[in-house]
């Protein structure tokens, strides 16, 4: 087993994080896509909000 380095570690974990982003359902997915969207993540929960279409919105647990 060979030791790795610092530098190498942390290369790899930036690595994982890039291939491994937060699961969004598909609901969210299309909501994410519309005009003043954002993404949040609130208490666990991630949310989609939009300001500018207020009915434009969702949750997933």
């Amino acid at each position: 087993m060979q030791a790795v380095g610092p530098q190498e570690q942390s290369n790899s974990q930036a690595a994982a994080v890039e291939r491994n982003p937060m699961k969004v359902r598909a609901s969210l997915r299309s909501l994410k896509n519309q005009p003043g969207a954002q993404v949040v993540k609130r208490e666990g929960k991630i949310y989609v909000i939009n300001k500018q279409n207020p009915r434009m919105k969702g949750r997933q647990k």
